[in-house]
């Protein structure tokens, strides 16, 4: 059966392969997200779930979900970090997921899964991945200091990541693909 490899012209649907973290973490990102909202700019919308996006296609084949629901997987720790801005024209804000060895080889290990999907973004590959959390995206210029001053002065956070999920930016589904423990 041949694969649809059709270019899309509408770059926000993905598929993508998302690491879920431990309540607490998670429960963190979403109360900066509150600041943010009551700030008056635009944090993920209700439905979203704080994640770290390890790999990313335009179209991530059927195919290949058995390939990663075989992956290994063990809760991982991880440290939240600084902020990031991406971007110049409407820019994004995230907070920085500190890089270590085992985050990375984690998402080298999902990208080598996908990495022949079409669509990959170059920012996603193992080389030049930045690993983070989004916090307010569609930023205007003006903006940006708003954001910063509603969440700089949050520090550093242990996280643990529990969790592999799948999403479908098309039907709007996510579904789990690896299950840890809660620390």
């Amino acid at each position: 059966m041949r694969e649809n490899t059709a270019r899309r012209k509408d770059y926000d649907v993905v598929q993508s392969v998302e690491l879920v973290l431990d309540e607490a973490a998670e429960a963190e990102v979403r109360r900066q997200w509150e600041l943010l909202r009551a700030a008056g700019l635009h944090p993920p919308g209700a439905g979203h779930r704080p994640h770290i996006t390890v790999a990313v296609a335009t179209e991530i084949w059927p195919r290949l979900e058995k390939t990663l629901e075989r992956e290994d997987f063990e809760p991982l720790e991880i440290r939240l970090g600084g902020l990031l801005v991406f971007g110049s024209r409407s820019p994004i804000l995230v907070r920085a997921v500190v890089p270590s060895a085992p985050l990375l080889a984690l998402q080298h290990r999902f990208f080598r899964v996908v990495q022949d999907c079409p669509g990959i973004p170059a920012n996603i590959r193992p080389d030049a991945w930045t690993p983070h959390i989004t916090l307010a995206r569609r930023l205007r210029s003006g903006d940006l200091q708003a954001a910063l001053d509603a969440v700089a002065r949050d520090k550093d956070l242990r996280a643990t990541v529990v969790g592999i999920r799948r999403w479908d930016g098309d039907r709007r589904q996510e579904w789990p693909v690896a299950q840890g423990r809660e620390p």
